[in-house]
């Protein structure tokens, strides 16, 4: 059988294996993890001699470490399989200073140690007291005497021990069930009653100095199980002279005391001492302790060593050693905040302001490092600082003098910090991870620098204030020669700077800033248009110019004067070489001058001259570049796909400046004529390859398509049915070229409405020429309607396109009356297809859904908009019908008979529905809809009470009070019985949050027909519904008469519970009554 498992393991971790056999293997290996007898099998296997590899030595120890914890072995079994491991394994191997065969490997003790934590966890209580003793006598005599001479190996093991019984019972990282974290507590209690301070013991004699040479990996082992055992241990077992004093004089010369050039263990020692100062403790102990630790001496001989100190901008710097000193000098410091907090005022207190005093420079100094790591470390202890001069500010009114000079050399090392570091090259594709990682620490130190105004808004206006406008000075003086780093840093500032200027809810109140930091930001911008900026040659300039000025337009909204130097910049960046800065500008640009376009003046025909050589449109194949720029920050930027997609907003620029009030109705006709003509010429030029199979011909169609319907939009205001001009005369002229632009869409969509590309491109320009269009584009639809809803078309299509027609129908209401009343039969058919046809996956399933809730809200857009009757005939009554429960005669008198029974059908259908609770309830609440447009008025009020009878009409001795003469009998007898599909389907939950709205949505209905049909539904409820289900009388008296007195609200809650349940969820079958609980 050892066999067997050490080929399956092998098979299993073989690469090159055959993947059947893989699967076999890992399923044979699966299996055995349920084995009672496994880890016999599996200790053999560890223990073997020749050794098998080490792949399968891991996996065998893998598989008794699961044995263990699932509690497969019994208490004797336990001690079995540990006398095994310890005598038969550890001690022969480890026991001896010259084993007779190799050291495990790293990974292979590690595994082991792993294995020895569950078999301590499960007897140390009771059955292995001896534990720590029994691997620290391996290494040398034992805890009784000092060691003469160390087993390294064994010493290793034991100290591998030892961590991984910190991170089994310790570690705060590791999740752990209640059981689990009462067991380690138990545990943790134990060890320190019982060798807690044998194993601190244990920790001096390793780090003691006449054993550290040339023993840096003991050494470093060592100190990081310290650094793990010091926060659950006592303080006093770490915090004495015996150890102190070895660990400072690693701290302060570690690498010549352990003969380690590359300050490893310097940098685990100060790991070490980091994580004492961490330990739990009152905040005054916590300030006595960083006394006794003397870290202030400790922190300063650090920040002076060469390591830190002369290597500093050379490339010699221990970043390590600076990020952990930095940790510790954190950790520090933030308990030093957090005892001022709470200290009243008095000798502690005093000491702790002193101890702050000293730790803000060194503070500021990792801050301020050059290596985003270093400074991260400290910017927790700066957060909990100026956090505390805010509730100081709060409780007293002011700061201490002390503490207001902190903040000035604060904010200025957030601002300097914000700074691209001068090895930085912008964009460098090589860099990105770095770049990425700094626009995170920007975010970061944003939040510090927020902080820092909400507790001196004067010295933050202050200092930004000389920042922005000494910067652009500079730029006025020197130009290009300014390093475009202090540049970025100016325009970074002036941006974040905008949000405080904001925050009353904009730049300018009646002609003026709105606050003081307003009139600041004001005054920036003009400065920085005054000054040049935007002729800096570097992309990061003038990507940031121009989102400054998108940003704050409402200054150019009060300073038009600025806008056509402005205009003339984005004129030139549209043309940059640069991909980024060309592709962004193209948005910018629409942007500004959408914002602006009533300040723009006549300007429309020099700006479409200055970029008319960007609109031609050249479509490529998905995947091609179309530039090989080596400063793009995104690899898909400068893919065809995006550059089209971005240069779409040229075309809605042209749109917003060519329909400004200024430009003369005939110019902006003959701009749009000037723009689309060529893409006419497009359309003709490339339709007959397109019907031929030309992929890259019906590419170019459709963007070309979506180019006319931008241009459309830029025109409009985007509203379906408004003008886009106040001159009628305007929106007429102008609609007259975008009516011929619809006409060429709609001919190429018909030619190629089996491409999905080319119905997207249609949708997407439809949705955009409604608005300039308005109710001209009607006549079109029933052709729009035809190509789009094709026989290719799929689910989430149609979906998307119903919600256009129901913008449609919200834009233009009652003139698409007529329209709908034509397009009914062949939507309806296409729709009611789509449902039909089966799902074949969890998107397709998800899709008919969405599906199914579109055409329900369809349905009710058209009946909200007062469209309801293009459902049902106008000029027959269905009266006769209605009276007959035959299903075929019940719609005989309508107009479009078998649509209107077909959409019943599948109105029903969907409110029966238990597997999609989420359209049963828009199903309700259109029958609710079709209750309220064609049952008539009210007979009975929703509060409950009698009213007199509202007049009614009378067919063959039946009151009728319906505006569909008949309607009243089809709610009572179709539309009653639909309220009963789920809630007696034996799979309906009640308490699912979904069966309780469409609960609700059933009780609505039922209120409602009775509103609409007062005693009448009573009646039939009485005498003919409840008995043909055999419902008790009683119960369906407490039926009726909540439906009669109690108001919508009340008879829902009825509905959702008490005696509603009973009335609902008996699960009545038509054979007999089921009993099932409410």
């Amino acid at each position: 059988m050892e066999a067997k498992i050490e080929s399956a393991i092998e098979i299993a971790w073989n690469p090159t294996a055959d993947q059947s056999l893989k699967r076999q293997a890992f399923n044979f290996l699966n299996d055995l993890r349920s084995e009672p007898t496994v880890w016999q099998m599996c200790a053999c296997l560890f223990m073997r001699v020749p050794r098998a590899s080490d792949i399968v030595r891991h996996t065998a120890l893998e598989l008794i470490n699961n044995a263990v914890q699932s509690q497969q072995l019994d208490g004797q079994n336990l001690i079995t399989l540990r006398d095994g491991l310890v005598n038969m394994h550890i001690r022969q191997i480890y026991g001896r200073h010259e084993p007779q065969i190799g050291i495990d490997s790293p990974s292979i003790q590690n595994k082991l140690a792993q294995t020895i934590t569950y078999l301590f966890e499960v007897l140390y209580e009771n059955e292995w007291a001896s534990f720590f003793a029994d691997f620290y006598g391996l290494a040398h005599q034992g805890f009784s005497q000092p060691p003469t001479e160390f087993n390294i190996a064994a010493l290793m093991l034991y100290l591998r021990i030892l961590s991984s019984i910190h991170d089994q019972i310790a570690d705060v990282l590791v999740p752990r069930t209640p059981e689990q974290q009462k067991s380690s507590t138990q545990l943790k209690d134990l060890i320190r009653q019982r060798d807690a301070q044998k194993v601190a013991h244990s920790w001096q004699e390793v780090l003691s100095p006449r054993w550290q040479a040339g023993r840096e990996e003991v050494i470093d082992l060592c100190l990081k199980v310290v650094s793990h055992w010091v926060s659950w241990t006592d303080i006093s077992l770490v915090v004495n002279e015996a150890l102190l004093t070895p660990l400072y004089q690693l701290v302060v010369n570690g690498d010549t005391l352990a003969g380690n050039s590359d300050d490893k263990v310097r940098t685990s020692a100060i790991g070490t001492v980091t994580e004492i100062v961490a330990k739990k403790m009152k905040p005054r102990d916590k300030i006595e302790l960083i006394g006794f630790l003397n870290l202030g001496n400790m922190i300063d001989q650090l920040i002076s060593s060469a390591p830190l100190w002369k290597m500093q901008a050379t490339s010699g710097y221990d970043t390590e050693m600076a990020e952990a000193v930095a940790k510790l000098v954190n950790t520090a410091a933030c308990d030093i905040i957090r005892s001022l907090g709470v200290e009243p005022d008095g000798t502690a207190r005093t000491r702790a302001d002193e101890l702050l005093q000293l730790f803000i420079p060194w503070v500021l100094r990792f801050f301020s490092d050059e290596y985003d790591e270093v400074s991260s470390a400290v910017i927790p202890s700066l957060n909990d600082l100026v956090a505390m001069f805010r509730r100081d500010l709060k409780t007293k009114g002011s700061l201490d003098a002390q503490h207001q000079s902190m903040l000035s050399p604060i904010l200025n090392a957030v601002i300097l910090k914000m700074k691209y570091d001068e090895t930085t090259s912008w964009a460098n594709e090589d860099e990105q991870s770095d770049e990425a990682e700094f626009q995170d620490l920007r975010k970061r130190l944003q939040v510090l620098q927020q902080a820092v105004a909400a507790v001196d808004e004067t010295l933050y206006f202050e200092v930004i204030n000389n920042v922005v406008n000494n910067t652009f000075e500079k730029v006025a003086q020197q130009g290009s020669q300014v390093d475009w780093r202090d540049l970025d840093l100016a325009l970074y500032e002036m941006y974040l700077f905008g949000e405080l200027a904001v925050k009353s809810g904009g730049l300018y109140s009646k002609g003026q800033p709105t606050n003081p930091a307003a009139g600041i930001l004001t005054r920036m911008l003009a400065n920085m248009i005054q000054s040049g900026i935007a002729a800096f040659p570097h992309p990061s300039i003038q990507l940031q110019y121009m989102e400054i000025c998108v940003r704050y337009h409402a200054f150019f909204e009060n300073n038009p004067n600025m806008i056509p130097d402005v205009l003339e910049n984005f004129v030139r960046f549209v043309h940059h070489d640069h991909v980024r800065v060309k592709t962004r500008s193209w948005y910018l640009f629409q942007r500004f001058v959408k914002q602006l376009r009533s300040h723009l003046g006549n300007v429309s025909q020099t700006v479409i001259q200055a970029i008319g050589d960007l609109l031609e449109i050249k479509a490529e194949p998905t995947g091609q570049d179309s530039g090989n720029d080596s400063l793009s920050m995104d690899p898909g930027q400068n893919s065809a796909e995006n550059i089209f997609n971005s240069q779409l907003y040229l075309f809605e620029a042209i749109g917003c400046i060519a329909s400004v009030s200024s430009v003369p109705v005939e110019k902006q006709a003959m701009i749009a004529q000037s723009v689309s003509a060529p893409l006419y010429s497009d359309l003709e030029k490339y339709l007959s390859s397109a019907k031929a199979g030309d992929e890259q011909a019906t590419l170019q169609i459709q963007h070309t398509i979506m180019a006319l319907g931008t241009l459309a939009r830029g025109f409009s205001d985007g509203t379906p049915g408004v003008s886009p001009s106040a001159s009628a005369k305007a929106a007429g002229a102008v609609s007259d070229e975008f009516e011929r632009s619809a006409e060429a869409i709609v001919v190429s969509l018909e030619s190629l409405n089996t491409s999905y590309g080319i119905r997207t491109a249609a949708r997407f320009a439809f949705s955009r020429l409604l608005a300039v269009l308005g109710a001209r584009i009607l006549p079109q639809l029933p052709r729009w309607i035809q190509g789009l809803l094709s026989a290719n078309s799929t689910k989430d299509e149609i979906t998307t396109f119903l919600r256009l027609l129901e913008q449609v129908i919200y834009g233009f209401k009652s003139e698409m009356y007529s329209m709908l009343e034509a397009l009914l039969t062949p939507l309806l058919h296409r729709v009611f297809a789509e449902l039909a046809q089966p799902t074949t996956g969890t998107d397709d399933a998800i899709q008919l859904s969405e599906l199914k809730r579109e055409f329900l809200n369809l349905i009710l857009v058209i009946m909200n908009n007062k469209l309801g009757s293009v459902l049902v005939s106008n000029g027959n009554t269905p009266d006769k019908a209605y009276r007959c429960r035959e299903k075929k005669e019940l719609t005989r008198h309508l107009v479009n008979q078998s649509n209107f029974e077909s959409l019943l059908s599948v109105i029903e259908l969907f409110a029966k529905d238990i597997s999609d609770l989420s359209t049963a309830k828009p199903a309700f609440t259109v029958l609710i809809g079709m209750c309220s447009e064609w049952g008539g008025p009210d007979v009975v009020p929703m509060s409950g009470s009698t009213q007199p009878a509202a007049a009614a009409a009378t067919t063959n001795g039946t009151t009728d009070h319906s505006a569909l003469p008949g309607f009243s009998r089809f709610m009572i007898e179709r539309f009653s019985a639909d309220c009963w599909g789920l809630p007696t389907n034996p799979a309906f939950n009640p308490r699912d949050a979904q069966a309780r709205q469409v609960i609700a949505e059933i009780a609505s209905l039922q209120k409602t027909i009775y509103c609409k049909t007062g005693d009448e539904f009573l009646a039939y409820l009485r005498d003919i519904w409840f008995p043909s289900l055999a419902l008790e009388n009683s119960v369906a008296e407490q039926y009726v008469s909540a439906l009669q007195t109690r108001d919508l609200k009340g008879f829902r809650q009825f509905f959702l519970g008490g005696l509603g349940h009973v009335a609902l969820f008996l699960c009545i079958a038509m054979d007999g009554a089921v009993e099932r609980a409410g």
